[in-house]
């Protein structure tokens, strides 16, 4: 059996507490969608994996635009060589490296992945002036970043600022 409301009986009264019902619901409604907003506001995520350190925020902290919240020390671990000009020449992406860090006395393997775009003067606040009569050659450095082959430090030893030297492996020239 179905029942049905005769809605033709209902007076302007309780037509206009439906109405409001409505009204309210849509209200009720917009607002979860903006608490659901909001709620996505309160997490963030990190842009690489790898360990926080230097965390100066907690759980229940409020924090405003552009606050340094903390340090990310990615997972991905690569040298930033500075050779100097003259040893570039045979130098290129790709040639396999051995890194020797101090701290463990011990090799690691890894490759060159960039080679660089300009010196590290050219990049400084103050890049040195050499038209004041200076002519005096002065070799550069340039960096140079080399990447770690994963896998070689599973327990995450190495940490940035350790001291490494690097050895690119040059290919052997062919003379005749």
């Amino acid at each position: 059996m179905t029942v049905s409301f005769p809605w033709r009986l209902l007076t302007s009264s309780a037509a206009a507490q439906i109405a409001g019902a409505k009204a309210q619901i849509n209200t009720l409604e917009a607002q979860i969608v903006t608490a659901r907003i909001n709620l996505g506001y309160t997490q963030i995520a990190a842009p690489v994996t790898g360990h926080v350190t230097q965390r100066s925020a907690a759980p229940g902290n409020y924090v405003t635009p552009g606050q340094d919240l903390m340090t990310i020390v990615p997972l991905q671990l690569w040298v930033t060589a500075n050779f100097k000009e003259t040893q570039l020449a045979r130098m290129h992406r790709g040639q396999e490296v051995t890194i020797h860090i101090d701290t463990f006395g011990r090799n690691y393997r890894g490759y060159v992945e960039q080679m660089p775009g300009a010196s590290g003067d050219r990049f400084s606040l103050l890049p040195p002036e050499n038209a004041t009569g200076n002519y005096v050659k002065v070799v550069q450095r340039l960096p140079v970043r080399i990447l770690f082959e994963p896998g070689q430090d599973p327990d995450h030893q190495l940490h940035p600022g350790m001291s490494v030297e690097p050895t690119v492996w040059l290919p052997q020239s062919h003379r005749q």
